[in-house]
């Protein structure tokens, strides 16, 4: 019986694993499934000892991992570059957001914006401080709990403006996507794949390193941009 390749993953690249696992295991029999999750906690997970045969996150989180030993660097792979983008309540007026003075004055006048945590997060902050607004807007951020969709915030109506990565907000039921942050301050994550670091036999981890390496191989491959493309993100 084929062994199963368990993955986990955060919450921004899931849609996508989800449909390359799916096309890997159609093509090579190989049963691939991956765990999404918040981004913090996935990392936190991997440090405290859980194991999974590869992991997929932001590209520093996994450099982390890797200086810790948890993966293996010499089979670390860049999968896709994912930006940021603005979304409303399905049905809300849609602000311009196609200048940074715009978007400037789009989240100045918002009553709440919610925004995620991880990457991007942090990024955003960043902007809004280098804006000279972050004192302005702090009582207006509503910061998603990690694994939870901005989208879910917007839909629910506690917040009229939100920003994640855009292949997290795209199909979302009850928002409405506006578009991508400005290109001159787009806030670009590249998320990145690692095997399990080597274990010893009968420990666990990095158990079947020559199934992975196969896997990462097609995830970074020329046939799997469509799929990266249909979700919002780039080939790295």
């Amino acid at each position: 019986m084929t062994t199963p390749i368990q993955g986990l993953c955060s919450m921004a690249t899931r849609g996508l694993l989800d449909e390359l696992a799916a096309t890997y295991a159609q093509h090579t029999g190989v049963p691939v499934s991956f765990m999404a999750i918040g981004g913090v906690e996935a990392a936190r997970r991997v440090s405290a000892g859980e194991l999974f045969d590869v992991v997929v996150l932001a590209s520093d989180a996994i450099d982390k991992l890797v200086a810790a030993g948890k993966l293996d660097a010499a089979g670390r792979v860049d999968l896709v570059r994912s930006g940021v983008a603005v979304a409303v309540p399905a049905g809300a007026p849609h602000p311009d957001i196609s200048t940074e003075e715009a978007l400037r004055r789009a989240v100045r006048a918002a009553p709440r914006i919610a925004y995620s945590t991880g990457p991007s997060g942090i990024a955003l902050m960043a902007l809004f401080d280098r804006w000279g607004i972050a004192g302005d807007v702090q009582s207006h951020l509503v910061q998603a709990p990690p694994g939870v969709p901005v989208a879910s915030l917007l839909a629910r109506g506690e917040a009229e403006l939100g920003f994640q990565q855009l292949s997290e907000l795209i199909g979302a039921c009850g928002i409405a996507l506006i578009g991508s942050l400005p290109p001159a301050i787009q806030i670009t994550t590249v998320f990145s794949a690692a095997p399990a670091a080597p274990a010893p036999p009968g420990i666990g981890g990095g158990a079947q390193p020559e199934a992975v390496r196969a896997l990462l191989a097609f995830m970074g491959s020329v046939e799997s941009a469509g799929a990266k493309r249909r979700h919002g993100m780039e080939p790295a």
